[in-house]
């Protein structure tokens, strides 16, 4: 439904709208705090703490009164008001609050002034609801009298005061009932009061509130026809919990908060954002248009005031927004722009870190292709020629391993001398990368990137990679144009554009500060990229005329309709927010410089990456997430194969995840309530790190690799950490193009291990394998080797010392070496004595049975020639061969 001015009317009001409308009451009835007028605080109690900062500033209070003491000794003066009140009733003024507050602490000859503070203050803070105001004056128009029914300690001159906004005039004509006046609240008579009165009867008037039991519960009780005008509602309250601001307004807990902004109206628009929306089932598109309304929506508002102010400031017309990204990124840059009255225009541009990566080459010599090469992930041998616009056959050298993924040095390297062995190939690949530098040198000039001195872009950021490449490539093409960058946030990596004289800036975080923001932010950035990114594929080079060339669409139906809902919640926070800005007058506050303004929605993001809801993991765990860099690979955030090991995980093993492990390591907790319940005690401080620790000394699961030179090579090693189900789990990778054999050092010390599964995965001949290698059998622990170790039966194995380990002859199995790999153990310990003097199982697997189960397992990886391999190993060792 819309209003006479074509604005969509709010979702919770519409019913109203169409009664008022239709003159079908006799008279429409509004509570006045959190319905017709909002502050701009968490909770409604919150803003004592400012009056208590106002209070010291003007000499009214002593200097040892905090923010938080204060406005726990004002909840407390109500309370005691309300109970000291005796047979009058609970129903107390401002005046009497004060009387109540200590006597030693605040003069009370100075009442009047003391009230007068408050009052100010009230109304500074308070904020009229734009939505509300409509249906006011909707109202208003159509002869429907207007009442308002609160309740309230205010007087009438003190509620006059408070209500006398020009968006308000409607209600001078409005019969005011306040529980004050005549002792009685909504829940005891109030609503009765002003029926009789008015000489309605109940059904004949509608009444708006938010209080779900003074408000609706009573009014549907005598008979009134209600809408809730709930603030926040329970999806909404978990957000806020998780942020460290829980619902309730009377508690200990007192929000950091700016003295003369409040929290600048954040947590009251976000409320009325979701209100207005009706995003409210359980779909993956609502809960991806929440967490766009509710989360990324204030965060990329602020970033949007904050560059748009900064370009003003700094006199910049212009400002270029990267693609995929840039689409959406503009559009909110534009539109605080014109909020607020500034003449800065953003604009998409096409680039990207793959293209500027390959502009910016310079030299041809073998390292300098390496590093280029291994910028990627998992890319393979043909991709890399499409890359480097070459065919197959221009490169004899590479024939025969087009298939191969460049997963570990010596493949980068033998590919790179290969592409850069002779002159005429030096010079294809000269001719590629310079044709790619002069397409994208001419798509930047062709939008006008280039009109200026210094082009400012602006991205999501980090390491400031597609500025400092785009500055290389621009230095090579002799173009006197500096690249500059506004970023929401950058880590220390941007130190390598600061020493080239770049210029880069971070609303959130700079140059990896403050760490614990950019650190959570940096750690887990996938959903907010894949958030903002545009329904494209991504940018992989330019045609002849500088128009971009796109790669496939990665992601599925549903996934980019979740992305266009969450894009929509967040043009419909800001929305909400520039027309606060534009009602205003330009006096509403902005979010471009306070601190307070950047903390408080750093706590919004980082807690939301931190902390996502179980909602949010299944929407945003069966997002997939595409390398960009050339290669087709395409993850989902939440990989399958860690699902399988939720149970074994702790908090601190989800720290020690890798980006190629995981993108959101939190998103894995929310997954498993014992996870996300232990992370949640270890970051409060209700837990010590120590509980996840085994005991005894620190011991490190690792894993050693025996490539074809019969040389042991270290992998990797994991701390051994014990969960709350007493499970253990350890990852580790290893990357030689002749891997043999693995060693897996699965305690670190003497112990009694049960071992649930060991899963290796990774390239066998440079091929991705089929089929993870999986050991979890009877049979596939009698097939393995030990090394001061013994196997008991089962999945049972006692190892002796901290150097004891499984073997796994990972050649034999796959009739190849491996090139690269990860390994995944999940397990559990009962350690032992480092004195070995702890007493021995009863029995062990015999002799037999561990070579029969080897033959066996021979038998099933190779057939008969894997059993005559395993023979004539063994014999070998028997002649003194190595093992």
């Amino acid at each position: 439904m819309t209003d006479v001015a074509g604005k969509k009317t709010h979702a919770l009001l519409e019913d109203a709208h169409r009664i008022v409308a239709d003159r079908s009451c006799a008279a429409l009835s509004f509570d006045i705090f959190d319905t017709i007028l909002w502050r701009r605080v968490p909770r409604p109690a919150d803003v004592f703490g400012i009056i208590g900062a106002r209070l010291r500033a003007a000499g009214l209070a002593p200097a040892w009164l905090t923010d938080a003491t204060f406005r726990r000794m004002r909840i407390d003066a109500e309370r005691k008001a309300r109970r000291d009140h005796g047979d009058l009733g609970p129903e107390v003024s401002l005046f009497d609050i004060w009387r109540a507050m200590p006597a030693g602490t605040f003069d009370k000859a100075l009442l009047e002034k003391l009230v007068a503070l408050e009052m100010e203050v009230e109304r500074e803070f308070t904020v009229v609801d734009l939505d509300i105001a409509e249906l006011i004056a909707a109202a208003h128009r159509n002869k429907v009298p207007l009442v308002l029914v609160s309740d309230t300690y205010f007087t009438e001159e003190q509620l006059a005061y408070l209500l006398d906004r020009p968006e308000l005039e409607a209600l001078k004509s409005a019969k005011v009932y306040r529980s004050h006046q005549h002792g009685l609240d909504k829940t005891n008579g109030l609503f009765e009061i002003a029926l009789n009165d008015l000489g309605l009867t109940p059904e004949q008037v509608v009444h708006i509130g938010d209080n779900e039991v003074a408000d609706i519960e009573t009014g549907i009780e005598i008979g009134m026809r209600v809408v809730h005008y709930r603030r926040i509602d329970q999806p909404l309250a978990v957000v806020l919990e998780r942020e460290g601001e829980p619902e309730d307004g009377f508690g200990d807990y007192a929000p950091n908060l700016d003295d003369q902004h409040g929290d600048f109206g954040i947590t009251s628009l976000r409320a009325k954002a979701l209100q207005a929306s009706g995003a409210d089932s359980e779909s993956g598109t609502d809960i991806a248009w929440r967490y766009g309304a509710a989360v990324l929506g204030p965060v990329l508002t602020g970033f949007a005031e904050w560059v748009a102010w900064r370009a003003h400031e700094d006199g910049t017309k212009v400002l270029w927004c990267p693609m995929r990204e840039g689409e959406l990124l503009s559009a909110l840059i534009n539109n605080a722009a014109q909020a607020r009255g500034w003449a800065v225009q953003a604009k998409p541009v096409w680039l990207s870190r793959h293209v500027t990566s390959l502009a910016a080459l310079d030299s041809f010599d073998a390292d300098s292709v390496q590093e280029f090469i291994r910028r990627s992930h998992k890319l393979t041998v043909r991709e890399l020629l499409s890359v480097l616009h070459l065919r197959t056959g221009d490169v004899p050298a590479l024939a025969n391993e087009l298939n191969s993924v460049v997963d570990n040095g010596d493949i980068a390297q033998r590919v790179a001398v290969a592409l850069t062995e002779s002159p005429h190939l030096q010079n294809r690949l000269k001719a590629t990368i310079t044709a790619t530098r002069e397409r994208m040198v001419l798509h930047l000039r062709t939008v006008g990137a280039l009109d200026a001195p210094e082009m400012t872009m602006v991205d999501l950021g980090w390491g400031g990679t597609i500025q400092r490449q785009l500055a290389a490539a621009l230095k090579v093409a002799g173009i006197k144009v500096k690249p500059a960058g506004l970023y929401l946030a950058t880590d220390d990596r941007s130190a390598r554009a600061y020493a080239q004289g770049l210029r880069l800036e971070g609303y959130l975080a700079q140059a990896g500060n403050p760490a614990d923001v950019c650190g959570a932010i940096v750690r887990s950035p996938e959903v907010l990229e894949q958030c903002v990114n545009a329904l494209c594929g991504s940018l992989v080079g330019f045609n002849e005329d500088g128009s971009p060339v796109l790669g496939r669409v990665s992601e599925s139906t549903t996934q980019n309709n979740e992305r266009l809902a969450a894009q929509q919640g967040m043009l419909a926070f800001q929305r909400l927010w520039n027309d606060y800005v534009h009602a205003s007058g330009g006096a509403w506050p902005t979010l471009a410089r306070p601190q307070a303004a950047k903390d408080r929605l750093a706590n919004i993001l980082v807690s939301a990456l931190r902390a996502p809801t179980p909602g949010e993991a299944a929407v945003f765990g069966s997002w997939v997430h595409e390398d960009n860099f050339g290669s087709t690979v395409v993850t989902r955030l939440i990989p399958d194969d860690l699902v399988a090991a939720l149970p074994y995980l702790s908090p601190l093993d989800l720290e020690d995840l890798g980006m190629r492990d995981s993108f959101w390591p939190a998103l894995l907790a929310s997954g498993d309530t014992g996870l996300a319940a232990a992370g949640t005690a270890l970051a409060s401080g209700q837990v010590v790190r120590d509980v996840f620790e085994a005991s005894g000394e620190p011991a490190q699961t690792k894993l050693w690799y025996k490539t074809g030179a019969n040389d042991w090579e270290l992998g990797g090693e994991r701390r051994v950490r014990i969960n709350r189900n007493g499970l253990s789990f350890a990852r580790m990778y290893f990357e030689h193009h002749d891997t043999h054999d693995l060693s897996l050092l699965i305690p670190g010390r003497p112990a009694i291990v049960r071992v649930d599964w060991i899963e290796v995965r990774g390239n066998a001949g440079r091929r991705p394998l089929d089929h993870p290698l999986r050991y979890e059998t009877p049979d596939d622990f009698m097939a393995m080797t030990y090394r001061d170790a013994r196997w008991l039966g089962a999945n049972l194995v006692e190892f002796f010392g901290p150097e004891s380990a499984i073997i796994l002859r990972v050649r034999d199995q796959l009739g190849m070496p491996m090139s690269s790999g990860q390994v995944t153990v999940a397990f559990a310990m009962l350690p032992q004595s480092m004195s070995n003097l702890s007493a021995a199982p009863p029995s062990t697997a015999s002799r037999v049975q561990r070579i029969s189960g080897r033959l066996r397992a021979e038998y099933r990886f190779g057939g008969a020639k894997g059993v005559a391999t395993s023979a004539a190993r063994v014999a070998i060792r028997k002649l003194g061969g190595a093992s």
